[in-house]
């Protein structure tokens, strides 16, 4: 079931790489105005990415609300959300992933490749 919400979202920001595989995966600030795909799972995510863009393009993310994101394995409605080491949703375990920052929860199931619904919400974002 897909979720229709508000989103916020930036525009002004270019792809510091490119990008154009990478809709629906976590990006992070890579400098001045620049995002880039998260590679590690210690990353902060600041959004998701919304559309496509190639090196130097412009670069639409969600920074606020309900959005699809690529999951990297099997997720379950209510898993707090992190990102992994390729940009995509992971389940985190309070506890356990210590140095994950959470930054949303799963609105729906997904398998590995799939993508999910989720609230990113940032402002709540804490280490597991």
């Amino acid at each position: 079931m897909a979720y229709e919400a508000a989103q916020v979202k930036v525009g002004q920001w270019t792809a510091s790489a490119d990008l154009s595989s990478k809709q629906y995966h976590f990006v992070k600030i890579s400098g001045n105005n620049t995002v880039t795909v998260c590679a590690a799972i210690t990353d902060v995510p600041v959004g998701v990415l919304q559309n496509a863009p190639a090196s130097g393009g412009a670069a639409e993310v969600c920074i606020f609300g309900v959005t699809k994101v690529v999951a990297d394995g099997t997720l379950a409605a209510g898993n707090r959300i992190g990102t992994s080491a390729d940009g995509q949703a992971d389940a985190i375990t309070a506890g356990t992933d210590t140095t994950v920052t959470t930054v949303g929860q799963a609105l729906n199931a997904a398998s590995a490749g799939e993508t999910v619904e989720i609230f990113f919400n940032p402002s709540g974002a804490r280490a597991a």
